[in-house]
């Protein structure tokens, strides 16, 4: 019935796999076996065949629909789903849940691009999805080359993603309700709530994040203390997305947090989430830090830039500034961190344990502009710790040297 089916068992031995070289020894590489699970046949073709057009991944099998995937996984081997959100018989929040506690496996949820879609996307994050993409815009030759590239570059990189261990799965929770904390990637054996964070003054925090950063975000202000310094966020997602992030932050932490606009004063306490039309930068201006937007052309591709923000805050902030790059995939943020670093800032990145993709904290370390490097669970702490030191929060400088 399903003729991307056959073929399945032999793709577990690596005997339908591309002859790629993985060194001198020159061992052979299986493709990305790849399993689409959508309700609309149309949508079920177009990720078909761009799957199936990249050297290094194939099509195991399609579903249309929750059911049929369930049963499909027990006999085809696949590295990573994609999975719609809102499907007959069974929703894709629902099958995910079930999934994960079965057996996990790196998901990459398709969404649509509506206040819902973004809604229950954030849930499917929460539940363990490694990433999403919206839906394909058909009939747009160049925007479907482009949606094709990111569709390929987050299916390698959810292939690739350390799959955290995850406790129970929640009861479901409809699309816009308050939802439980979920596990950080990496939770700490439970250490002593952070009663102060210092002195705040002049002090400014930004953030940098992509795939596995929705959650990564949320469990590093969950650690933090009410009084640490504004915080802004670029975190890779589009419109609609950034909004409902930044209402799901609001409601789970004991932060202001708002999708920023133009113009917008930032206190202690406060978090400004980057919207998805535009980058986000900071002033100083009057004696606050004052937000400020762009829509100037994506920078590596993303608009926010995790860059843009970075380097906005070394110029306005200097050593004043704190920078911490968490989980994604790919190397925006490594300048601008590079930048931070080079004005004096404290700069911070997510360890390779804790991460779901180490790629942007593999680059940044490796640009030179990262002072330390912790897991998840102990970075609130270390900026803590680092930034009651006094005047510049590096060791070996101002009143904590």
């Amino acid at each position: 019935m399903n003729p991307d089916t056959q073929d399945t068992h032999r793709a577990g031995t690596g005997s339908t796999g591309s002859t790629g070289s993985t060194g001198s020894t020159g061992s052979l590489r299986r493709k990305i076996r790849v399993l689409i699970v959508d309700d609309s046949a149309l949508i079920r073709q177009v990720l078909s065949a761009i799957v199936n057009a990249q050297a290094d991944m194939e099509v195991v099998a399609t579903a249309a629909h929750p059911v049929m995937a369930r049963d499909l996984l027990r006999t085809v081997e696949a590295d990573v789903m994609t999975l719609d959100v809102e499907m007959p018989m069974m929703n894709g929040i629902d099958f995910l849940r079930r999934l994960m506690a079965a057996r996990p496996m790196p998901v990459v949820m398709v969404s649509t691009l509506t206040e819902r879609g973004s809604e229950m996307t954030l849930r499917a994050l929460e539940l363990g999805a490694v990433d999403f993409v919206c839906k394909p815009r058909l009939g747009v030759a160049q925007g479907l080359q482009d949606y094709a590239e990111d569709l390929c570059a987050k299916l390698r990189a959810a292939a690739a993603a350390r799959m955290p261990r995850r406790a129970a799965p929640a009861p479901a929770s409809g699309a816009g309700t308050r939802a439980a904390p979920s596990p950080s990637p990496s939770p700490s054996p439970s250490p002593s709530p952070l009663a102060s964070f210092g002195p705040t003054r002049e002090r400014l925090i930004v953030i940098g994040s992509s795939t596995g950063g929705t959650e990564a975000v949320k469990a590093l202000l969950l650690d933090l203390p009410p009084d640490a310094p504004p915080i802004l966020v670029a975190q890779h997602m589009p419109e609609n997305f950034t909004r409902s992030f930044a209402q799901r932050l609001d409601s789970v932490t004991h932060f202001h947090v708002r999708e920023a606009a133009d113009g917008q004063i930032a206190r202690p306490g406060d978090v400004f989430i980057a919207p998805g039309h535009s980058h986000l930068l900071v002033q100083w201006r009057g004696g606050a830090w004052v937000t400020r937007l762009s829509q100037a052309d994506p920078v590596n591709r993303h608009r926010p830039s995790v860059d843009v923000l970075f380097h906005a805050a070394a110029h306005a902030a200097g050593e004043r500034a704190i920078g911490v790059i968490l989980t994604g995939m790919g190397k925006d943020g490594a300048a601008g961190m590079r930048a931070l670093h080079d004005a004096g800032a404290l700069t911070l990145a997510q360890d390779e344990q804790s991460c779901v993709v180490f790629g942007m904290p593999r680059e940044a370390i490796a640009a030179g502009g990262v002072d330390e490097v912790a897991p998840l669970s102990a970075i609130a702490r270390r900026l803590c710790e680092r930034a009651q030191g006094g005047r510049g929060a590096k060791g070996g400088r101002g009143d904590g040297a």
